[in-house]
């Protein structure tokens, strides 16, 4: 049973990497794509925890 479990597992990481590492017809890949928006989600972030510290309810 364990060997079945790690098995999928393996496959499921494998399979991630995949498709981060997979290059479009412009040559990124979708992890390039999401770590240019990193820095937009980093904001979101703080404005989130500044409205929850406020005790509003976060504007997403």
């Amino acid at each position: 049973m364990g060997f079945i479990r790690n098995a999928i597992i393996g496959i499921a990481i494998f399979e991630g990497i995949k498709y981060l590492t997979k290059k479009d017809v412009l040559g990124t890949s979708n992890f390039e794509k999401i770590k240019e928006q990193v820095p937009e989600y980093i904001e979101k972030a703080k404005v989130a925890t500044e409205d929850i510290r406020a005790g509003r309810l976060p504007q997403v």
